[in-house]
């Protein structure tokens, strides 16, 4: 009998507990859209991309870098912040070397189009 009653208390407020979630992520949203924030949440995930120009800075190479110059300078930032860095940073440098190896692709004789 106790345990029919624990049981229903336990299942009655968990379902009052997920209602009031709800309700709470429902009003949150409504707050973030009425000051643009869910606005601009949408366009910084649509912008997962880094520019050319981002990339080269982050690795600290210019247009007339060669491949092999551009390579070594991901593996020299990659491998320093693998040991003593942080995985932001790491993962800004994989990122960067993965946006200049597509326009190195596409800029190549056969390379992808698109």
């Amino acid at each position: 009998m106790a345990a029919k009653i624990l049981a229903n208390l336990i299942v009655m407020g968990s379902g009052i507990l997920i209602r009031g979630m709800v309700q709470a992520y429902r009003q949150a949203l409504q707050n973030a859209s009425k000051t643009g924030v869910a606005k601009e949440t949408l366009q910084n995930a649509v912008r997962k991309t880094m520019t050319e120009q981002e990339a080269r800075q982050i690795l600290g190479v210019n247009e007339q870098s060669s491949w092999e110059e551009i390579a070594k300078k991901y593996n020299t930032l990659f491998e320093r912040n693998a040991t003593s860095g942080s995985f932001y940073l790491q993962s800004k440098v994989h990122r960067a070397k993965e946006c200049l190896e597509t326009i190195h692709q596409k800029d190549q004789p056969g390379g992808p189009v698109g």
